[in-house]
């Protein structure tokens, strides 16, 4: 059973700068810090807020900067991983009783909870990924491989395409019902094959090509679809497409680390039809194993697209319970 607003209390915690941050929060008990990606909120953790807080959690959903009720910096370093992998820790503090937490994450909010673990050592429990693994940071950075292996081709790249500060913006916040609809649909494992199209020219927009089903998917309701748009329209795309925009700065401060190698309790949960995943041309998720002392399981979920905790919230909430009640 997914929660709504009513079901829960929003909590106010202080981030990095004294940015504020909106965190849904349901249960007591040990602290489970959920982080989302590009383009969500606290809401697509919905499921798993109800299942952990009846498991004897508390369950605590922020919304990244940038996104929904939290504070939203226009500069682009304001949301750099140094500062978004503070405000996870803020969190922690703000809402735990002084014992380190369990963090898990989605899409962009893998990367920031992986790099937590590897930051704030002393604050993190386990950490659990979705859809992104953790990967190594190597001598270039990723938005340079990315111009290599597609722009340098004269092929299309969404990061790419979303460097030029309002470019984007402008796409995104024209019709933002359609955006959303077309985000849940074209990364989902309804999608049909070719969906996310890597030919198209360097020049074009993200989705002008992505033509919507007659019935979007039965896991993304009416009800889903109208508080995304709803926060999308209050807080506009600047600061969730800001986070494309500090790969250089991410990258120096991700090598200055003494290790890459998360030393945490450790899960990694992906959909056998995630095109984040399979746009590598190698398989991310055994080149991901080194980099962790204790990766516990891996579970890769047949048909499951992008968007993977909530296309199918009974794996993964069982998933999560199972490596929780283990640690």
């Amino acid at each position: 059973m997914a929660v709504t607003e009513a079901d829960i209390r929003f909590e106010t915690v202080t981030g990095v700068g004294g940015v504020p941050l909106r965190v849904a929060v349901k249960g007591d008990g040990p602290l489970v810090v959920f982080v989302h990606g590009f383009p969500e909120s606290w809401y697509s953790w919905r499921h798993q807020i109800a299942a952990l807080a009846e498991a004897g959690y508390t369950a605590a959903a922020m919304d990244v900067r940038g996104y929904g009720g939290s504070g939203k910096p226009d500069a682009i370093e304001a949301y750099d991983i140094e500062t978004l992998t503070g405000d996870v820790a803020a969190v922690i503090d703000a809402l735990g009783d002084g014992a380190p937490a369990v963090i898990i994450g989605h899409d962009w909010g893998a990367p920031i909870v992986w790099n937590t673990a590897l930051v704030h050592v002393d604050r993190v429990r386990a950490v659990a990924g979705l859809s992104v693994p953790h990967l190594p940071v190597g001598p270039m950075h990723f938005l340079d491989m990315a111009k290599a292996m597609f722009t340098a081709q004269g092929k299309f790249f969404y990061i790419v395409y979303f460097q030029e500060p309002g470019v984007a913006e402008a796409e995104l916040e024209r019709d933002v019902s359609t955006t959303m609809a077309k985000f849940a649909w074209v990364w989902s494992g309804d999608a049909p094959d070719g969906k996310i199209s890597m030919d198209k020219p360097a020049d074009a927009d993200l989705m002008s090509d992505v033509t919507l089903p007659d019935n979007m998917p039965t896991w993304y309701t009416e009800a889903d679809h109208a508080y995304y748009v709803s926060q999308f329209e209050a807080s506009g795309f600047r600061g969730p497409l800001n986070r494309y925009r500090n790969f250089a700065r991410d990258h120096a401060f991700l090598r200055a680390l003494p290790s890459q190698k998360i030393a945490q309790p450790a899960l990694f949960i992906g959909g056998t039809r995630d095109g984040g995943i399979r746009m590598f041309p190698f398989d991310a998720v055994e080149m991901m194993k080194p980099n962790f002392a204790d990766l516990r399981v891996v579970h890769m979920l047949e048909g499951i697209g992008h968007w993977t905790q909530q296309e199918a919230p009974e794996a993964v909430n069982a998933a999560l319970l199972d490596w929780l009640g283990g640690l």
